[in-house]
């Protein structure tokens, strides 16, 4: 579900070798379905306490809720029965408004990035999600060229907004945590990113409102993904040799 934004300055300095993509409503589209049908129930509060704000309420419980079960998930994944459950994920994203793997949309302006992109800056996709269905996400849109790298729940012990994922990734890229930067649509993506050094860009096309991530770190907020071309120097962004495609390494 993507906001209005207005277009920040360009951020000094900002010459990553690396840039790191979240998923949800960063490159595929969402619309917070559960988050809006909470907001709605809990309108009553707003009457009752005028200084609450239902739709950050919600979408604060939301997160709330969401954290603990993806550390369920992994725990189940790394002893090896989270597979079973892989039904179950899909059917609850579904029902929360997020894609699943038969079926999901790229927010508009992601292919146009990310081709622009390729070839300067070593691409890594930074999620949540389990690895099958992270990858899955990757190749039907064609993208497994450009994301050699993909660092999901279980390659880690502790997820977004701990820095663990974006340390690892940057690791696997062979460059420092702070000649990346961090693009997603939550506090938590801003927040991982910051712990590890690296610059935090925010964008408005998912989960995020622009209070939040500005007061979470973000460096630069922008509607949407695709605008971080407004704020880069292709011209001067030195040639990356590309490392090998997902299936290609292991």
């Amino acid at each position: 579900m993507s906001q209005q934004g207005t277009h920040d300055p360009t951020l000094p300095g900002l010459a990553p070798k690396a840039i790191l993509f979240d998923l949800d409503g960063t490159l595929i589209e969402t619309d917070n379905r559960w988050a809006e049908t909470l907001a709605q129930k809990l309108r009553w509060l707003e009457r009752l306490i005028p200084r609450v704000d239902a739709q950050a309420l919600a979408r604060h419980l939301v997160m709330g809720i969401e954290s603990p079960a993806n550390y369920v998930m992994s725990a189940l994944e790394h002893v090896g029965i989270g597979s079973s459950f892989f039904g179950l994920a899909d059917r609850v994203r579904a029902a929360k408004g997020l894609a699943t793997r038969g079926e999901s949309e790229l927010v508009a302006g992601s292919i146009e990035l990310l081709e622009a992109l390729r070839g300067r800056y070593l691409l890594a996709v930074v999620t949540t999600r389990a690895r099958p269905e992270a990858e899955a996400f990757v190749r039907q849109a064609g993208l497994q060229t450009l994301f050699p790298i993909v660092i999901t729940r279980q390659d880690v012990i502790r997820m977004k907004p701990h820095p663990e994922p974006v340390l690892k990734a940057a690791k696997r890229l062979g460059v420092s945590p702070s000649d990346c930067a961090m693009v997603g649509d939550t506090t938590a993506d801003v927040r991982a990113a910051k712990r590890a050094g690296a610059y935090a860009i925010a964008v408005l096309s998912g989960f995020g409102v622009r209070g939040e991530l500005e007061k979470a770190g973000a460096d630069l907020v922008l509607p949407r993904a695709e605008l971080l071309l407004e704020h880069l120097n292709l011209a001067s962004a030195p040639r990356q040799d590309p490392l090998p495609a997902i299936g290609d390494a292991d």
